[in-house]
């Protein structure tokens, strides 16, 4: 029996060449097609003459109609969640390669992604105690999509003279997009939802997440004073007496405590 092959065009994502902190959300195009539903459709209603023909239960009328449709159906549903979910993982690969600009301000080579920091931020929420009435998994989902909008912001820090609520305006506009890109749902109304606590701190698992975004950056500047012969006094001083569960606490204050063991030698 013969085959009938399709050669679908690839997913084409386009970006500008702005730079994330500045880059216009119109600006991003995501553009799927639907190849194979198109050629069964022109198989069915338009044989080509001298061509192979499909079941005649795809006639395009009576019980095979209905079937058509069915398949058809079926056929864009898991095309349209498959194309969403690479359209968003496509544009989230930004996280991976988007340096965070506390460390590129201080000229700190190779230093780390988005991505990076907040995979140790997850790290940091698997292995903390348990404590009453915190829930561990949402605090590992917070961690993951708490800088999320980044991948189209960009890091946008203090030392950009950004006002904090044109900053969360961005993030939000942002996120809105990611969130239309991934096709809407219960999956991207839980990113929305986890997203929104962690900025308005609104939970205990907001409090411990918020904690474990200035460990992981106090502990990253120990890692790299170590690594470079830096000395990173503004990540310390500008994190000092903000924590505010004990887990944080206490691992902020492990750092502390071997970072003047460092300088004190």
């Amino acid at each position: 029996m013969m085959a009938i092959k399709a050669n679908p065009n690839p997913l084409s994502l386009s970006y500008s060449s702005t730079p994330f902190n500045r880059i216009s959300i119109k600006k991003i195009h995501f553009l799927h097609h639907s190849q194979c539903r198109n050629l069964v459709l022109g198989c069915s209603k338009n044989p080509i003459s001298g061509s192979l023909n499909l079941d005649p239960s795809f006639s395009g009328s009576g019980s095979g109609s209905s079937k058509l449709n069915s398949l058809n159906d079926s056929v864009d549903a898991a095309s349209t969640s498959a194309s969403n979910a690479i359209d968003f993982l496509t544009l989230c690969h930004s996280l991976k390669t988007t340096k965070r600009k506390g460390w590129v301000n201080h000229a700190i080579k190779g230093s780390e992604s988005i991505a990076d920091h907040m995979y140790r931020m997850s790290l940091m929420a698997l292995i903390a105690g348990d404590l009453p009435g915190v829930n561990r998994e949402r605090c590992i989902k917070m961690a993951i999509v708490h800088d999320i909008a980044e991948a189209i912001v960009g890091d946008i820090t203090p030392s950009d003279g950004v006002p904090k609520a044109e900053k969360s305006r961005r993030e939000q506009a942002a996120l809105t997009e990611m969130c239309k890109v991934l096709g809407g749902g219960m999956r991207a109304e839980e990113i929305k939802e986890l997203w929104q606590e962690y900025e308005n701190n609104a939970s205990l698992e907001a409090n411990l997440v918020k904690d474990f975004d200035k460990v992981e950056m106090i502990l990253q500047a120990l890692e790299y004073e170590s690594e470079h012969g830096k000395v990173l006094d503004e990540f310390f001083l500008s994190t000092a007496g903000k924590f505010q569960t004990e887990i944080g606490k206490s691992w902020a204050a492990e750092i502390h405590s071997r970072r003047n063991a460092r300088l004190g030698n």
